[in-house]
This record gives C-alpha cells, structure tokens and sequence, in this order.
C-alpha cells in the first residue's frame, strides 16, 4: 500500500511495477484460491505455487484493501475482481450467522479414505475435473490453470494460472472477456463440486480485532 501511494503521489513508475508484480504474482499463484476465492496463510516454495493450505480472517482483510488501492490507482478490473471474489468467499464461507465473521479455516481436511490430509480440498487430479467438466471446458481449465501430465502437488494439482489472460487468451484467439466467462462457468463447476467434499475445520473463534480489519476492508 506505500508503494501504491508512493507511485500515486510521485508518479513512480517503478515503484507501481513493484506493488503490481506483486500482487499479479499472489494472486497468480498457488496462495491464491482460484475455486473458492481467498488467499491461503504463505507459500512454502520458491516459486509461490505450494501453499500451507490455511486460511486466516487477517490476512484476507489485509489483502482486500491492497488490492482495492491497486484498482483504484491502476483502473485495471483484474485487481477489482479479486477483491470481489475475496469478499464473497468471507461472505460465504467466514460469516456466522448473527454477521460477525470466524478467524481461520484449517490446512489439511479428510480424504474419501478417512485420512487428513493437507492441501486434499482444494487440489485436482486431471480425473476429477474431467469428470466435472465437459470436454472443452475441462481442456480449457488445464490450460489456463497450469494442470498438466505431470501433477504439481502429491498426485494432485494446486490450481495456479502462470500464463496472463491476454495472452491465453490471444492463443486461443478469443476475447478477453469470452475467456473469462469460460473460466468463471467451469470454476462454478469444480467449487459446486468441491462443497460435497470433507472441509478443512474452522475455527469459529470470533475475534475483535480480526473483525476490525475485515470491516475496515
């Protein structure tokens, strides 16, 4: 957030290029909930692909308003999509039902098998979305979200996208705004799909300042 004021106070183009690469970068990558929407606690690797799967009130609330600025000092509807999907998964998933909100939701959940395991909710095999997904949709969520014949993540695929809308979506020769409308209905799919699984625990705890950030969001 300086550093999107900073650029907006002194027209600094390079502090704007560090803020932005940034956030593309985690919004980009594995920390972020491509499916369900939030940010996952940090990344566990070099490459910011691996996650430790939990997820906190705080650190959602921080984000939100990181890339609220960004929108608001850049225009660009990426950083404004973001936000809104951050903001339904609280509404969602974090919200009890008398409006305050809880404070995390665990890394590992249970397995068909009944064992705990960390990451098994929010990861795919190409099996599980093919079966999801019709053909065409299906190819086109390995394309844009980095599922290939070799999985990312213990057998299973951490859903990421490495390549930039534009330029999918230039590749595929459709517009921007199709291509996002494909993403957005075969997303729906695999999070309609993912709620039948065992979800991690959540911690209902509700905690003041916590709470305070998430409405200062």
């Amino acid at each position: 957030r300086f550093l999107l004021r900073y650029a907006k106070r002194f027209d600094s183009q390079t502090a704007l290029q560090m803020a932005t690469l940034t956030l593309d970068k985690m919004a980009g990558g594995g920390l972020y909930d491509h499916v369900g929407g939030g940010f996952h606690r940090y990344a566990t690797d070099e490459l910011w692909l691996v996650p430790h799967f939990e997820k906190m009130l705080y650190d959602n609330a921080l984000l939100v308003q990181d890339y609220l600025e960004a929108f608001q000092v850049t225009g660009d509807s990426y950083y404004q999509r973001i936000v809104r999907e951050v903001l339904d998964y609280v509404l969602r998933d974090m919200t009890s039902p008398q409006g305050a909100f809880y404070s995390a939701t665990d890394a590992d959940s249970l397995t068909p098998a009944g064992h705990r395991e960390e990451g098994y909710y929010f990861t795919w095999t190409t099996h599980e979305i093919d079966k999801v997904l019709d053909p065409e949709l299906a190819e086109l969520i390995k394309t844009t979200h980095g599922v290939g014949s070799v999985p990312n993540f213990e057998g299973r695929n951490i859903l990421h996208t490495p390549e930039s809308l534009t330029r999918v979506a230039r590749q595929l020769t459709l517009t921007e705004g199709d291509l996002r409308a494909q993403i957005n209905k075969a997303l729906e799919s695999l999070r309609a799909e993912r709620q039948k699984r065992s979800a991690p625990l959540r911690d209902e705890k509700i905690l003041t300042a916590w709470n305070g950030l998430m409405l200062s969001a």
